[in-house]
């Protein structure tokens, strides 16, 4: 048989050279369609949804899980919070899969509540209730909307993202989600009498040596879900050792619709509105790099299009969210580390979980067995999960011309005041709160200055040096034998 041919794509900054494996949006002629585009059997469809809702479910549920108490609401109402937050996240995961018209970025790219809008969220509406509550969706609609409008500005940037930022960006993802999976693998609330217990830890090393265990040793399909296997083994395993919690589904409902607005009208407050507004550019920055880091993934580079459509779904899916209760979504990055770990690119997969999402959202009672895994267990597997996106913006870099120009310092500065946030929770405890929202996202600083840097380095008056800069557009040309990319 002829060996495969290989194919250049000299598109854009986060683009790098695409291999057969990795086929273009014309199927390199012959009528195939992409990965992303292909459709699997119903069940393979169905357990694959499942494992990507296994992965964020912790994640959806956990800013409301914060909010409700802290704003004044009841065990019961912040219960309904969560409920919405699936629904919503559901809603928002098929805006960016299936799409319509300019929405949605056609990629396997989960949706979910933002951790970024917590602190804002919870200063917005403390003590406050219902009001404060209504004050919130108010305040992001608004901004919403706003976001909205910007995304085809703001998509345009994708030209400041040659391999030295998306390689530090993702790099910067995955090494930001691992404290994550650290404090859920001691338990999750570090108020607990069993925060970082024996009990706690081993179990989420036992999850985590059984994931790396199914991968090496399953084959096929049942490889690819080692995740959603590993969480099952896990949670059975975790029931003899006292820390699965059968409470939730006892007291769910069996149904329950998220009623439009049940905590009153929505309220807008200037203070507010611009509170969320920089959440939103945060969650934009955020969405950006993590389409970037999917897009190489999956072998469809994200250009201008595919950003812009992406950030109109995670905006119009934003706005939607507050008439069923539900908060800001933005991307999971913990989602795009399962697909390069799966190595399923299949949008269709992605929707299918944002089915069963809105499926969990109506249905307590569904919703309360995913919520039977014990955050240690989740905790073991997103230790992989976390570090697979880390790993992979690993390979961007390798990507980067390191050697020429001032690369390496870039990304040295980059990483480095992108781990403040991480290393040293308090650094910026003496800053103005209204900063805080985006330094103490050591993925938007570290994206901003390695942006920074960047032009400053390989584009502002070195265009004269060809031999030391980097494409005017911020592309890097790579070999072709050299391979890029996770497939």
């Amino acid at each position: 048989m002829a060996a495969k041919p290989r194919f250049r794509k000299d598109a854009d900054a986060a683009s790098p050279d695409v291999t057969d494996d990795a086929v273009t949006e014309a199927g390199a002629g012959d009528g195939r369609k992409h990965p992303v585009d292909e459709t699997l059997p119903p069940l393979k469809m169905f357990t694959s949804g499942l494992q990507h809702v296994a992965a964020m479910y912790a994640g959806v549920v956990a800013p409301p899980l914060i909010v409700g108490p802290a704003v004044g609401l009841t065990a019961k109402e912040t219960a309904f919070l969560m409920g919405a937050s699936l629904f919503t996240a559901g809603i928002a995961t098929l805006l960016q899969t299936i799409g319509f018209w300019k929405v949605g970025a056609r990629l396997p790219f989960v949706n979910g509540v933002s951790f970024a809008g917590v602190a804002p969220m919870i200063a917005i509406g403390k003590d406050r209730g219902h009001d404060g509550i209504a004050v919130i969706f108010g305040a992001i609609i608004v901004a919403s909307l706003l976001g909205f409008v910007l995304a085809p500005y703001f998509c345009k940037l994708v030209r400041f993202f040659p391999p030295v930022v998306t390689g530090t960006v993702i790099t910067l993802i995955g090494v930001s989600l691992l404290p994550v999976a650290f404090n859920w693998s001691q338990g999750g609330n570090a108020t607990a009498d069993d925060y970082g217990s024996m009990t706690n830890i081993t179990m989420a090393a036992v999850t985590l040596v059984i994931v790396l265990a199914l991968r090496k040793l399953l084959r096929g399909f049942l490889q690819q879900i080692a995740i959603l296997l590993g969480l099952v083994i896990g949670t059975l395993i975790a029931i003899p050792a006292g820390i699965t919690d059968f409470g939730a589904i006892k007291e769910a409902d069996v149904v329950g619709f998220p009623t439009p607005f049940a905590f009153g009208a929505p309220q807008f407050e200037i203070a507010a509105i611009i509170s969320m507004c920089i959440v939103m550019l945060v969650c934009m920055t955020e969405s950006t790099a993590d389409m970037l880091a999917l897009g190489k993934i999956v072998g469809r580079p994200a250009d201008e299009k595919i950003i812009e459509g992406g950030l109109r779904a995670d905006t119009l899916g934003s706005a939607i969210s507050p008439l069923f209760n539900g908060f800001m979504c933005s991307a999971f990055a913990q989602n795009v580390g399962l697909v390069a770990m799966t190595k399923i690119r299949s949008r269709f997969v992605v929707a299918a979980g944002g089915g069963i999402l809105i499926v969990l959202g109506l249905v307590p009672v569904a919703a309360s067995v995913i919520a039977l895994v014990p955050l240690p267990v989740l905790g073991g597997a997103g230790i992989v999960l976390f570090g697979t996106v880390a790993a992979s913006g690993i390979q961007t870099l390798a990507t980067a011309a390191m050697e020429k120009g001032e690369n390496a310092l870039i990304v040295a500065a980059a990483l480095g005041i992108g781990l403040i946030p991480i290393a040293a929770p308090q650094f910026y405890h003496a800053f103005p709160e209204s900063l805080l929202v985006v330094l103490d996202s050591g993925i938007s600083t570290g994206c901003v200055v390695a942006i920074v840097l960047n032009l400053a380095f390989n584009h502002v008056g070195r265009k004269s040096d060809a031999a030391d800069e980097e494409p005017a557009n911020g592309e890097h040309v790579v070999p072709a034998a050299a391979g890029v990319g996770v497939h």
